[in-house]
């Protein structure tokens, strides 16, 4: 028989809610078993489970976004278009985030006391006067 972990078990090992479970569950993500009416997880799906966790946090995925990774290739979409998109996505966040961390450096060795007369920042927001 195979080895069976509690939802109580996953969810503490994975630090997630358990309601987090039951959601992933009610979208199809996950399919753990019963025993004595209590939901859990073999080796497979606790896999699973690790595997959407790291799509959602490091991978920057959405749930609709997962479930065509879990799903393959199916003839409407291919797994792989959707990682192509999600990268475009995150240079163009690495892009804004690296702008916003060089403008926040330059504040920091603005000489002007106020801000908003940086000639660095005038320069970049031309007004209509």
């Amino acid at each position: 028989m195979d080895k069976l972990c509690s939802i109580r078990t996953a969810a503490a090992h994975f630090d997630l809610p358990i309601s987090t479970l039951h959601y992933w569950e009610r979208r199809g993500l996950i399919s753990p078993r019963r025993r004595g009416g209590q939901r859990c997880y073999d080796a497979t799906q606790l896999y699973r489970i690790a595997l959407i966790k790291q799509w959602r946090f490091l991978g920057r995925l959405s749930l609709e976004e997962i479930g065509v990774l879990l799903a393959g290739r199916t003839a409407a979409h291919d797994w792989h278009d959707t990682v192509v998109e999600r990268i475009a996505l995150v240079d163009k966040e690495i892009q804004e985030l690296e702008a916003a961390g060089a403008y926040l450096r330059h504040l920091l060795t603005c000489r002007q006391d106020v801000p908003e007369q940086c000639a660095h920042f005038r320069s970049g927001h031309p007004i209509p006067l």
